[in-house]
């Protein structure tokens, strides 16, 4: 007979396609509660026009000041808002002008920018291991997604991505960290890692948070998860020298800086509506596989998806996943990630026709079924799992 454990078992591979992410209204405020914003009451028509947290920074000189000297000292504000917009579907608007709540080192022709950051979008939207937004499988198919700066100019339609019309263009931008500091693609203007580049191409400078302004349009942002982001430092920033353990050596210095956030850290929100954690799970363990080649991560048998900072290229996010697991490398890193794994939550989430037949034919020599009724059973497993992967 078709017993109660065959049930169980049908039910089981249905039920581990799919998963429903915390993506609640309560879920949304516990994530913007850990954003250091300066408005109560958002959103707000213009982030600009906003009153902020006033940072004093004596070695930013007047050319460089984002915002008007202030007695021959350069004193700007740190404006940030970040709203949860309860409904059927919840979503989160951020808000920010682009700028921490800390010094910065810039050179001094460099002017930097105060940025209008806005945009709203599902927040932590449900995906599926089973539905993977990015596929590639050779060298040049993932080189080709990775290493490209305006690959996350796109956001997949699942995030119901909108910025606002008067807000900065942000197609190199990847998300906005807690402190609201861009977080920007990871590659650099020459389309490799900043920081261990490939082709021969120079390393990028930074300062001791691993920030930068761009050259031209002075947009201070990250590549690499920063301490700083979590705990802004006060006074004056040193660069990323030796004397701090950073030059030549940023992937190591960016997890020394997560040394008293040895915890799931929430360090920023990607512009696909996923949250973005810090270096270590929620176990304490450092994460160092179980991500896929957009460095996304199925972390907890909810079927949550979420960027973690890790010490291989791309660091924080280089696509907008869920992606696959590819056996290929990145060419434009000397950093690339030893392997592509799926974390045991996206691996007990996976299915696939084959794994079903598998289930149909076990049912069918241990049952006293007809065929026809096996037929039939399987016919609609197929049926029930195409219509969860698309």
């Amino acid at each position: 007979m078709f017993c109660s454990s065959h049930i169980f078992l049908l039910l089981t591979v249905i039920g581990l396609t799919s998963g429903a992410a915390n993506n609640s209204y309560q879920n949304c405020l516990q994530i913007a509660a850990r954003f250091a914003t300066t408005v109560t009451n958002g959103p707000v028509a213009d982030i600009r026009m906003t009153n902020g947290f006033k940072v004093t920074c004596p070695q930013i000189g007047n050319n460089s000041c984002p915002m008007p000297m202030t007695n021959g000292v350069c004193v700007f504000q740190q404006k940030l808002c970040v709203t949860c917009i309860n409904g059927s579907t919840v979503r989160i608007r951020v808000q920010s002008n682009g700028l921490p709540r800390r010094c910065m080192i810039v050179f001094p022709t460099q002017k930097l920018a105060e940025l209008n950051i806005d945009f709203e979008v599902n927040f932590n939207p449900d995906v599926s291991v089973n539905s993977p937004n990015q596929s590639p499988t050779t060298t040049a198919a993932v080189s080709a997604l990775l290493c490209n700066v305006t690959n996350q100019g796109s956001v997949p339609a699942t995030s119901a991505y909108n910025r606002s019309q008067i807000s900065t263009p942000q197609d190199a931008l990847a998300g906005v960290a807690v402190d609201g500091v861009e977080i920007l693609n990871a590659n650099s203007a020459n389309l490799v890692d900043p920081f261990y580049p490939a082709g021969g191409y120079p390393s990028e400078g930074a300062d001791q948070c691993i920030s930068h302004p761009a050259p031209t349009s002075g947009e201070y942002h990250y590549h690499v998860a920063s301490g700083c982001m979590v705990n802004p430092p006060a006074g004056n920033l040193t660069g990323c020298g030796p004397d701090i353990g950073c030059l030549n050596n940023v992937a190591n210095y960016s997890l020394k800086m997560f040394s008293s956030y040895k915890n799931l850290t929430v360090i920023g929100i990607a512009k696909d509506g996923h949250v973005i954690y810090g270096p270590y799970d929620s176990s304490g363990k450092q994460v160092t596989s179980g991500f896929d080649v957009c460095n996304g991560m199925f972390y907890d048998s909810i079927g949550n998806y979420a960027y973690f900072a890790t010490t291989t290229y791309p660091y924080i996010t280089g696509c907008f996943g869920p992606a696959n697991y590819p056996n290929a490398k990145p060419n434009c890193t000397t950093n690339p990630a030893q392997s592509y794994t799926k974390s045991i939550y996206a691996a007990s989430m996976s299915t696939s026709v084959a794994t079903i037949l598998n289930v149909s034919s076990s049912i069918a020599t241990t049952s006293n079924v007809s065929s026809s009724i096996i037929n039939l059973i399987t016919f609609f497993m197929i049926f029930t799992y195409m219509i969860i992967i698309n």
